[in-house]
């Protein structure tokens, strides 16, 4: 599974629907402006400072939507009457193979956006995506793992029925703290 989708988060009385679609070169701009958020950069322990960088991640996004084992979407808020459609976020589900029946999701929220339910919608629509694209192959969970410190990812994982698993010991320089992983299974 290589062709890129497009996937939905319905509308909510306080927050536009939610489109989720493949990366491309017209979000670099939104991309470099997300990632000016302190918050955004401290917690997904990587940078993208310029036009250059947001091309380089870009092209790691489509690279994984080619080899089949990464599939990063990009978050818009729908457009509303005259209102464009906005980068609220980004979710992903990664080391994805076939007969492997584990893959691990993610996700971030741009500040603007928070406090909207941006991401529990977004991995919601993930969710229900990885395991009917990928269920019949083998995939029957799917783990969410966050720092200890990240209580807004815990309310996530918490909000999106991701059950909390146990600690996971530090593992820097991607997790310098203690984390919790978090567990979806495909019956859940």
């Amino acid at each position: 599974m290589n062709e890129p989708v497009t996937l939905r988060a319905e509308a909510t009385p306080s927050a536009p629907a939610l489109l989720l679609r493949p990366w491309c070169a017209a979000d670099v701009p939104a991309l470099v402006e997300a990632y000016r958020d302190p918050a955004l950069r401290h917690w997904t322990g990587s940078a993208v400072e310029n036009e250059d960088d947001a091309v380089c991640r870009l092209r790691a996004e489509q690279r994984g939507w080619a080899t089949g084992d990464r599939f990063g979407f990009a978050v818009l808020e729908a457009r509303t009457g005259t209102t464009p459609a906005r980068l609220a976020g980004h979710v992903v589900l990664k080391d994805v193979a076939p007969g492997k029946a584990a893959a691990e999701v993610g996700y971030w929220t741009a500040a603007h956006a928070r406090g909207r339910a941006v991401a529990p919608r977004a991995l919601g629509a993930l969710t229900d995506w990885a395991f009917d694209t990928f269920g019949a192959g083998g995939l029957r969970s799917l783990e969410l793992l966050h720092q200890v410190d990240n209580a807004a990812s815990c309310r996530v994982a918490e909000k999106s029925r991701y059950a909390f698993d146990g600690v996971l010991p530090a593992a820097p320089p991607a997790f310098p703290l203690d984390g919790h992983r978090h567990l979806r299974r495909r019956d859940a």
